[in-house]
């Protein structure tokens, strides 16, 4: 049975909230419908979605402020706005902001989910070259797989790989503690930074078959990965 994409629906009229959730669960998505801006990035942190649909007029955080600190954490999940404006500066700052598309109100469900679609399509391709290597281990990202050699890959959780993508990327430098806990956990509290602990921990134990790779704690800065 394959594993349904997660949307985040993010819209303040809960009636045609609740149409948009029904017709794309109808297409086998499973969404996460929030009322105003704050819920939804709470919501945002704990399902960790693979494409966020948003209300630009939202209480309490609007869909641009909403959209701009998702993306100072996370670069790559495509955003689709939702909006009755049609002045051209607020499509322009739509996409200044990370949005990657623009629809107005109103729009028929089928033009929804062709452009969500076509989103999930380009981060597929894109994601499809995240094959990383770091000593004799094999990281396919997108799988969320890391293989020793020839041997069974090791299914990680989502927060791992993410971990794990970020040391690689960040090879034998220092991968700042906070910035990678307001990216992961979207804050750099002492319960995250614990949590953050004993994830490291369980990536020291899935890479100690290669002896040549070591995760450092770099008091008072944050991890690095040598290899």
């Amino acid at each position: 049975m394959s594993k349904k994409t997660s949307i985040l629906l993010a819209e303040d009229e809960p009636a045609l909230g609740q149409i948009i959730k029904e017709s794309l669960e109808t297409r086998d998505f499973e969404v996460y419908l929030f009322e105003n801006g704050e819920k939804a990035l709470q919501g945002y942190h704990e399902n960790q979605p693979e494409l966020l649909v948003l209300d630009v007029m939202m209480p309490k955080k609007d869909g641009f402020t909403l959209a701009k600190e998702i993306r100072a954490i996370d670069d790559h999940i495509p955003i689709i706005f939702l909006t009755a404006k049609s002045q051209t500066q607020d499509v322009v700052e739509g996409f200044s902001i990370g949005g990657n598309d623009y629809l107005k109100k109103p729009f028929s469900m089928e033009e929804l989910i062709v452009r969500i679609q076509n989103l999930l399509n380009r981060k597929h391709v894109q994601s499809n070259s995240k094959i990383l290597s770091v000593g004799q281990y094999t990281f396919d990202f997108p799988k969320q797989l890391l293989q020793f050699g020839d041997n069974e890959p090791m299914q990680l959780t989502h927060r791992e790989a993410h971990l794990l993508f970020h040391l690689i990327n960040n090879k034998n430098q220092v991968l700042d503690r906070s910035l990678i806990l307001n990216k992961l956990w979207g804050n750099d509290d002492f319960f995250s930074g614990r949590s953050m602990d004993v994830f490291i921990t369980k990536l020291r134990k899935k890479l100690n078959r290669d002896e040549h790779i070591q995760i450092l704690n770099v008091r008072g800065f944050g991890y690095k990965l040598i290899c």
